[in-house]
């Protein structure tokens, strides 16, 4: 039983493993491309699994930032992943244990979490542990293949390559930003507030210029917008 709910989990995850190849093929160029060890690279992917908080934890790196910078900045970009792993622990089986719990609030992305939580009844820790296994082998080989092709490639194309993370991040917003006005607000009022805080107070470091347009805009949005999931979790519960 444990292995066959294992497997059902692995052949879940096989998409978001392959979907994970190119954005971490990115995170490898970029990060390589820096000057941090290809070893190093793939550790902090397979150490991590966070995304959006690795690059931006290994901009600040790659910028000299601080060390309280640093952590700050992607305590409050991976702070959603408490969030969800708090939420996934309530469909988990009983018997699941605390240390496994732990493995698996390790490997809670924002992927893995959706098809979670759309799984009916109770999880099991083996489920879970297969659909995690494709997407941690996924991001972490993508990130050995972008280090070991920037080593590769000639100075003038390595240096050229530093676009590739701006395009990355414009894919990540863009498809999100069609579907929800929320979301659009959101990424104006970062921008616009990020814009204020460079050209008025010179003093704040571009990484505390992003933690405190983070926290501003997704404060605004959570007043003027709040999103409420327990009326939509009680009517799937219902309709079960």
């Amino acid at each position: 039983m444990t292995y066959s709910e294992y497997k059902k989990g692995f052949m879940t995850g096989i998409p978001i493993g392959l979907g994970y190849l190119p954005v971490s093929f990115t995170f490898g160029l970029m990060a390589v491309q820096g000057g941090i060890p290809l070893w190093l690279a793939v550790f902090i992917s397979l150490s991590n699994l966070t995304s959006a908080g690795q690059f931006a934890g290994t901009t600040l790196i790659l910028a000299n930032a601080g060390y309280f910078e640093i952590v700050l900045t992607t305590f409050v970009i991976n702070l959603r992943y408490m969030l969800m792993s708090l939420s996934l622990s309530q469909k988990l089986e009983p018997m699941v244990t605390t240390g496994k719990r732990l493995v698996i609030g390790f490997g809670i992305t924002d992927e893995i979490f959706a098809l979670a939580s759309l799984r009916q009844g109770k999880i099991s820790a083996a489920y879970m542990y297969g659909l995690m296994t494709t997407p941690i082998f996924g991001w972490t080989l993508g990130t050995f293949l972008g280090g070991y092709t920037s080593s590769l490639l000639p100075d003038a194309l390595q240096n050229a390559m530093g676009i590739a993370l701006y395009t990355m991040f414009i894919a990540i917003i863009i498809p999100p930003a069609k579907k929800s006005k929320e979301i659009r607000i959101v990424i104006i009022l970062s921008i616009a507030i990020t814009c204020i805080l460079k050209y008025t107070i010179t003093a704040i470091s571009s990484g505390f210029q992003v933690i405190i347009a983070t926290l501003i805009s997704a404060s605004i949005m959570a007043i003027i917008a709040p999103m409420n999931h327990s009326d939509e979790n009680e009517k799937k519960e219902v309709e079960r």
